[in-house]
């Protein structure tokens, strides 16, 4: 009876332990890297306790809807269904590839609220391929979840 309960302890050890291992994400690092954590977010829960003019040191993971064009200085990751973050690059340090719309994305960096100006909007629609009228439908500022990034990983 004891052997079986050594053996029962051992297996719930083993069991445990592998069953907290996260598997790795595989892929290219653009501007810092860094180790992914358990903790990584995919979603925009993470902006419900965050004010205008507050910020949040975090990770997290999502599929780039868009990037710019021009550069790649920027881009748009969905975090859920209903939300998609605006994400640039600390300190315009680093590009991703322009390409890379579709893949799973981990960002690390901050996570915080802009209210967009017109012209920072006009801007960016433009580098998006916007029409002239679609610019000119641009009228007020606008409250945009976003995150700047100090590096981010792209899986293969």
């Amino acid at each position: 009876m004891k052997v079986f309960n050594t053996i029962s302890i051992v297996l719930l050890l083993i069991l445990g332990v592998s069953s907290c291992k996260q598997e790795a994400i595989k892929g290219d690092y653009y501007g810092q890297e860094f180790e992914v954590s358990g903790k990584a977010v995919k979603s925009s829960a993470t902006y419900d306790g965050i004010g205008v003019k507050d910020s949040l040191q975090t990770q997290m993971v999502g599929e780039i809807t868009e990037v710019c064009q021009a550069k790649g200085c920027w881009m748009k990751v969905k975090l859920d269904a209903d939300n998609e973050v605006f994400v640039r690059f600390k300190d315009y340090g680093f590009f991703v590839p322009k390409d890379a719309a579709g893949k799973t994305v981990v960002m690390n960096g901050a996570a915080f609220f802009e209210e967009m100006s017109v012209e920072d909007q006009k801007h960016f629609a433009e580098d998006e391929g916007a029409s002239e009228d679609e610019i000119a439908l641009i009228t007020a500022p606008k409250k945009t979840l976003r995150f700047e990034a100090d590096g981010v990983l792209i899986a293969n």
